[in-house]
């Protein structure tokens, strides 16, 4: 392989995780010669800046950029922007790559001209038994719905992957990350690429860890963000970017609405009871199937309603601000979550 690869990271406030991404990349099984790191920080205020600066005096491939404004798609076009590699990966500063993934991905991309971009599996980490279950919830269908990425359920042509491999001359073609995004750029981005004529491969041969939300507030403002973003989103571009976002939002629609009838009807509370009788059902199945024992069950349980709660609450929330009230992003939506 003889590609020259840029790993671009954008990074904020990320002392705890930070070192593990960059060994990472630096002891990738692809040619270290070929491979520069750029670390875009969003002005953190912990050791991040430290580390970075330490690991660069000793690595002449890694590079540190400043994002001053601090939002991840700013990063990811600076580190873009600054690239000199023919294709250019993204990665979270709260993962890392297992060692051959990109030499999978290049490999990928040199196999398939009509692909764009390549990435492999995303594996849920834990720190904690909390964490354990959180991971084990966003592993499974029922939690996430058909995202292979994260379900592993099949390899070859799909709609997104986590951490991509890009073709250098596609930012070239459709552009860069869309500024305006707090979350949901890489989707944003994706659906452009396909869009425009580009396929994304997902290579079950490789993976990327991801560390997951060490709480379920956390847990909660995420994936509430991340449903709120993809309706601004779907209102850039006209269209449902895929049908899997609109589940959640349904949940919540028809809960609220039983709801109601119960309150206005009490004697209908059959309705209500069929409803969630068919949800827990159904979440207990697959939390039994993954679960070793009760305490787990209970918060893989519990995990599997924070997303679909979430998630369908920053849909709507999205839907009445962007669609009915024709509102634009509000300052405090950009404030991310760890």
């Amino acid at each position: 392989m003889t590609k020259k690869v840029s790993v671009v990271i954008p990074c904020r406030n990320e002392e705890d995780f930070i070192v593990r991404c960059l060994d990472s990349v630096i002891n990738s099984d692809y040619p270290a010669q070929l491979v520069e790191i750029l670390v875009c920080d969003g002005m953190s205020n912990d050791r991040t800046p430290a580390i970075i600066e330490e690991y660069s005096r000793k690595n002449s491939s890694i590079r540190y950029l400043i994002n001053e404004k601090i939002t991840t798609p700013y990063a990811l076009n600076s580190g873009i922007k600054n690239a000199t590699g023919d294709v250019i990966i993204i990665l979270g500063a709260h993962a890392e790559f297992s060692a051959n993934y990109i030499s999978e991905c290049v490999s990928v991309l040199e196999k398939k001209s009509d692909v764009w971009c390549a990435g492999g599996l995303l594996n849920n980490v834990s720190t904690d038994e909390l964490t354990n279950s959180v991971s084990l919830a966003m592993s499974a269908p029922f939690g996430v719905g058909n995202a292979h990425f994260r379900t592993g359920l099949k390899a070859g042509y799909v709609d997104t992957v986590a951490f991509g491999a890009y073709r250098k001359e596609v930012f070239e073609k459709i552009g860069l990350f869309d500024e305006e995004l707090a979350r949901n750029q890489d989707d944003e981005f994706n659906f452009r690429l396909l869009k425009n004529g580009g396929k994304i491969w997902l290579s079950t041969n490789t993976s990327a860890t991801y560390y997951v939300r060490s709480s379920f507030s956390k847990l909660f403002q995420q994936y509430f963000q991340y449903g709120y973003w993809k309706v601004y989103v779907n209102k850039k571009h006209k269209s449902i970017t895929t049908l899997r976002q609109l589940v959640p939002a349904l949940f919540i629609i028809v809960l609220y609405a039983l709801l109601i009838i119960v309150i206005l009807f009490p004697y209908r509370w059959e309705y209500l009871f069929l409803f969630s009788a068919i949800y827990a059902g159904t979440a207990t199945l697959f939390a039994l199937k993954l679960s070793e024992n009760f305490k787990q069950f209970f918060t893989v349980l519990l995990s599997f309603f924070i997303l679909h709660t979430s998630y369908g609450m920053g849909y709507i929330e999205g839907f009445v601000n962007f669609i009915l009230l024709n509102k634009q992003p509000s300052k405090s939506k950009y404030e991310l979550t760890r």
